[in-house]
């Protein structure tokens, strides 16, 4: 049996912001912005409360049926003409990341710095779809519903000739994006006293008409 995806509107931000919040407390980025842990439980909400808000205003968040899991696309064009507020182009690369600081925790620089740092290595010249994020509840972990998420979108990708980008967040993550076709671009980013990220690009595959 497949899995049931629908697109997220504004009535279900909280369910988004909720189900970011529990797949990403333990992540080690998540842990880099916040390294304590009181600290993480009383903030991290507010951080992927602020990056749902962005998605749902330009771009678009497809979630489970279920609610169990969710992933959050921005379509990004060729030259950063898209008006990003998390600063992943061109136009609001400046304002972005210090505006989810200010809005979340203005006492702590790493909100803004991953943002500037993930901006800078975004790549430019093709347009493309942009995996921001993908949270699957926890108890809900290691049943597809992640990968369904996004061969979901791949298809369309395929079919339209569009690339495809994301930044792997943890080893698990980077074989999960390898099965589905995508390949490490540009060099890792090392967050300074802190784990690793890892662009990947995927090139669309040759779309098959049905026979």
């Amino acid at each position: 049996m497949g899995v049931a995806i629908r697109t997220a509107g504004a009535g279900d931000r909280e369910l988004i912001v909720r189900l970011l919040d529990e797949a990403f407390q333990d992540d080690p980025v998540s842990g880099w912005v916040f390294p304590g842990v009181e600290e993480r439980r009383a903030k991290h909400p507010g951080l992927m409360a602020a990056f749902t808000d962005i998605v749902l205003a330009a771009g678009r968040i497809d979630v489970t049926e279920d609610g169990s899991a969710c992933a959050l696309w921005l379509s990004m064009p060729a030259d950063g003409e898209h008006d990003d507020p998390a600063g992943h182009d061109g136009a609001t690369e400046d304002e972005g990341p210090a505006q989810v600081r200010e809005a979340v925790d203005p006492d702590n620089e790493r909100i803004e710095m991953i943002g500037r740092l993930t901006a800078a290595i975004h790549p430019t010249g093709r347009p493309h779809e942009y995996l921001w994020m993908i949270g699957v509840a926890p108890g809900r972990q290691g049943e597809g519903l992640g990968t369904a998420l996004i061969e979901a979108v791949l298809d369309r990708c395929d079919c339209e000739a569009l690339p495809a980008y994301l930044e792997a967040s943890s080893a698990r993550s980077r074989k999960l994006y390898e099965r589905l076709g995508f390949e490490p671009v540009g060099p890792v980013l090392d967050l300074p006293d802190g784990p690793a990220m890892w662009p990947m690009w995927r090139e669309p595959k040759p779309h098959r008409q049905p026979a």
